[in-house]
């Protein structure tokens, strides 16, 4: 049988060390890795390499960049993965000196994006987000061009024109993006609206990517939405509906993973899809517990919801879920970075075994209990309709009926929105808030 699938590209990742370096190196490199596998690299090196300066053509200087041009030409590299925020000219001069295409980590994490979008408006976002990047990167294209002038030397050449009509027609195509971005948000905001109007409270599921999530919203939700040990398995998301111990009917929402220096471009082209956070009664924080770098990881997490003004510093309850924890060995003492009590509760599991899930849950059930009402209802043999209208809108609690007088006496938990309408919708029937 001849094999007619395309050869894997080879790979050099390589991680550049600043002398004030704030990252654990090793596992950012392996991080750096594990992106680039998720584009189908084959990567046949991995380093680090410390830097005492940034040069501000070429980023490496010139020592380094021989070194680097002989290992890959020896290598035969094709693809050098350089996990930094290159500008233009320093990605030009890089691709020119090494002879292989040099992709930053702008780049990487925008491929790996464009790849794994599923619906349409996640399509439409890395659309926008690739556009933005690939503005600033014009000048590479037609670098070729730039001295060539034409009449007396006061004409822009052809370099400089055809530059001009490629900005032209990239601002073009993003403004077309953005209005077709509109309509998909008003009809996102719509369908967040009818969920406010709905009954069930909303649990959001954040955290670093790779951390467990999709796999614990299966665990959890039954939905079978794609899950794999591979960075942004999650793009686009997904809400289901749940039942926590008490009964209290609740959706959850699984959202796409955050990330170290997450590119500004994709930060903005998601907002709307993580506006789902933000709207989120409870917070649910899965951490990878076996992460080499996990305090780094909780708090970039933590940096980015503050960005999108969610968490706990802004009213929302949040959980931490160490997950992963069938990972750890029996005889590690892991060092968790210890949370605020007033703010977090902890519950450690593990979504492919199982473990800790019913834990989770009633923690869920717990703070979801702190931000609702309790209601006291006395409804007699006339009051059907609003005995089933609490079923339909609140967790019932407690119900027992006097068989004497025919009075039904319920335990109502609903929401403080849902516990201000009851009377004013049944002000015939006699409820209070239970102290």
């Amino acid at each position: 049988m001849i094999d007619t699938a395309s050869p894997r590209q080879r790979a050099f990742v390589l991680l550049p060390v600043p002398p004030k370096a704030d990252f654990d190196a090793d596992a950012r490199l392996e991080e750096a890795a594990g992106l680039a596998e998720a584009l189908d690299l084959h990567v046949l090196r991995a380093e680090t390499t410390p830097l005492r300066a940034i040069d501000p053509g070429s980023y490496f200087g010139s020592g380094k960049l021989a070194d680097f041009a002989a290992e890959m030409n020896a290598d035969e590299i094709s693809v050098c993965v350089v996990d930094t925020a290159l500008s233009p000219v320093q990605q030009r001069n890089l691709e020119k000196a090494w002879k292989v295409k040099v992709i930053d980590r702008t780049g990487l994490i925008l491929e790996i994006f464009g790849r794994r979008a599923r619906t349409r408006e996640g399509r439409l976002q890395v659309e926008l987000a690739r556009l933005a990047y690939e503005r600033s990167r014009l000048v590479r294209t037609w670098t070729h061009l730039e001295r060539q002038r034409g009449g007396g030397g006061f004409l822009a050449g052809p370099g400089e024109t055809q530059i001009e009509t490629d900005r032209r027609l990239l601002a073009d195509k993003m403004a077309k993006l953005r209005k077709e971005l509109d309509q998909v948000r008003r009809t996102r905001a719509l369908h967040r609206k009818n969920r406010r109007d709905a009954p069930y409270p909303m649990v959001a599921l954040v955290g670093y990517t790779n951390a467990g999530k999709s796999t614990l919203f299966n665990t959890i939700t039954g939905a079978g939405v794609f899950a794999k040990d591979m960075p942004f398995a999650t793009l686009d998301t997904t809400v289901r509906g749940f039942e926590t111990p008490s009964g209290v009917k609740a959706l959850m929402s699984d959202t796409v993973g955050f990330i170290t220096d997450l590119p500004t471009e994709l930060v903005a082209a998601f907002r709307a899809t993580l506006e789902e956070v933000r709207e989120a009664d409870i917070l649910v924080h899965v951490l990878d517990a076996s992460a080499p770098d996990l305090t780094m990881r909780r708090r970039e997490v933590e940096e980015i919801l503050e960005s999108l003004e969610a968490g706990s510093e802004h009213g929302q309850p949040v959980v931490e879920a160490f997950n992963k924890f069938d990972l750890i060995p029996d005889d590690a003492d892991p060092d968790f970075p210890l949370p605020d009590r007033e703010k977090f509760a902890r519950v450690m599991t593990s979504a492919v075994t199982g473990e800790g899930v019913e834990r989770l849950l009633a923690t869920i059930d717990k703070a979801l209990a702190q931000t609702a009402s309790t209601l006291v209802v006395r409804a007699g043999t006339g009051d059907a309709e609003a005995v089933a209208w609490l079923h339909r809108n609140g967790a019932v609690l407690d119900e027992r009926s006097d068989t004497k007088t025919g009075e039904t006496t319920l335990v109502v938990r609903l929401s403080p929105e849902d516990a201000g309408r009851f009377p004013s919708q049944f002000p015939g029937v006699h409820a209070h808030l239970r102290d």
